[in-house]
Order: C-alpha cells, then sequence, then structure tokens
C-alpha cells in the first residue's frame, strides 16, 4: 500500500509539503493566528503544488521503509520550521523597538494583543508590528519570504544532514541584530525620554514640595508620542531595508 501511494507521486508533495507548511505556519503575515487553520492550509497546499515542480529534481526517490520515510518528513519539518522562524525573528525587531519606546516614554504598562507575537505586548510594539508586516506586503517583500523557501531546497537539499550548526549560528546572529537594530530604531525616543527625566530630576530638586514626575508624566508620554510619529517613516524604511538585506544574506548562503 505504502509503495503504490509513493507511486502516484504523493511522497514528493508530501516532503514539499512538510518543509512549506511549517515554514507557512510561522511566516510573517502569513502564519499569523489571526488568520484560520484552514486558509494557512490551503494556501500551503496550494504553494506546495506550485513549488513541487520547480524542485522536484532535487527530491530524494521514495524510501522502502516507513521509518526512514517518519526521519525524512521529520528533517523536513525541522527545516520549514527553522527557515519560518529566521523571518519572525527579524520582525521581531519592531517589537523590540515599541517595547523599548513604551518603556521610557511611560507606557509601559499599557498593553494589548499584539496579533503577530499570539500573546500580550506593549500597545507602540504591537502597533508597529502590525505597521511593519503591512508594509511587507505593501513593497511586495512578501515574494521574497516565499521565494526563500524555494531557495531553501538549494542550501539544505532534503535527505541531506541537518546544518544544525549553521543554523544555530544563523539564529544567533538574527536574534542579536534584532535586537541591536531594535535599539537603534527606539534611540530618538529614548534620547528625548532622558532629557526629559534630567530636566524633571532637576526641578525635583529645586521644587521637592512638588511631585514633579507625577506632574510631567503627561508630557513626557505626549513628547515620546510626538518623537515616535515624526521617525516612524524613517524608522521603518530602515528596517525595511536592513530585513531585506539580512534575508537576502541568509538565503544567498
Amino acid at each position: 500500500m505504502l509503495a503504490e501511494l509513493l507511486a502516484l507521486n504523493t511522497f514528493h508533495l508530501m516532503l514539499v509539503f512538510a518543509r512549506v507548511g511549517a515554514a507557512v505556519m510561522l511566516l510573517p503575515g502569513i502564519g499569523e493566528m489571526a488568520i484560520p487553520a484552514r486558509v494557512r492550509l490551503g494556501f500551503a497546499l496550494a504553494l506546495s503544488l506550485i513549488v513541487m515542480p520547480v524542485v522536484a529534481g532535487g527530491l530524494p526517490a521514495p524510501p522502502a521503509q516507513p521509518m526512514v520515510l517518519m526521519l525524512l518528513l521529520g528533517g523536513e519539518i525541522l527545516l520549514g520550521i527553522a527557515v519560518g522562524t529566521m523571518a519572525r525573528l527579524l520582525i521581531s525587531t519592531v517589537q523590540v523597538t515599541g517595547t523599548i519606546v513604551a518603556y521610557h516614554v511611560g507606557m509601559a504598562t499599557a498593553n494589548m494583543f499584539d496579533p503577530t507575537a499570539g500573546q500580550q505586548g506593549a500597545m507602540i510594539g504591537a502597533f508597529l508590528a502590525t505597521v511593519a508586516v503591512t508594509l511587507l506586503f505593501v513593497t511586495g517583500m512578501h515574494h521574497m519570504l516565499i521565494a526563500g523557501i524555494v531557495d531553501s531546497y538549494t542550501a539544505m537539499p532534503p535527505g541531506a544532514e541537518l546544518p544544525i550548526g549553521d543554523l544555530a549560528e544563523t539564529a544567533t546572529r538574527i536574534v542579536s541584530l534584532s535586537f541591536r537594530l531594535g535599539l537603534e530604531l527606539a534611540m530618538p525616543a529614548v534620547i528625548v525620554a532622558m532629557l526629559l527625566l534630567m530636566g524633571m530630576g532637576l526641578m525635583a530638586r529645586l521644587l521637592p514640595q512638588v511631585q514633579i514626575f507625577f506632574v510631567a508624566l503627561p508630557a513626557q508620554v505626549m513628547a515620546g508620542l510626538f518623537i515616535m510619529a515624526l521617525t516612524l517613516s524613517t524608522s521603518m524604511l530602515v528596517f525595511l531595508d536592513r530585513f531585506q538585506g539580512t534575508l537576502g544574506e541568509i538565503w544567498t548562503r
């Protein structure tokens, strides 16, 4: 029975779907929890049907043993998770930015549901993540994410040894880049917040009978939001440029 099913090209489709489906479930925008699971599965299956003829030349022959088949599918699922996680880690850059900005402008306790993270997060971080995902689709960069899945078959052929070391090194580099870039994008708000805190500290020393930090909190929030509004477009352009450059470097390695 297994040999009959594998002879009908079901094996190749199943192998491609294992990697493509796992990656699609984690890609920014496409694999969000807000999208129904049936829609994501349908998109992954349709994409697998399109990708299969493109990568068919590099797919291994159907195995004779069921255990070998399970190991092969398990490896493809792990590779798909790795590809999707890389893109997901990059999109977390704006969440880091939003968290840092919210902390410094006095909105650290203003939380809301973040659809890109699937959990509660800082309101500014959820807003920036939504804007970033929207811009990925507006600029057509989601095509780059899909192309990266196809290119992964050249860098990591099915049936070959899993490049655990390379994947761990890449993930470490992406996490480091996400935190560094997130802090860089948040620096205008951080600098303004530090200047305001220094001014409030000086006023507190001159007028110790007045609770300066409570009185000046609305001004701190307004100044932070004003700076964020001024730098939003530039920050998103920088993020998109780094996002494209980093993904391009990963896919071509």
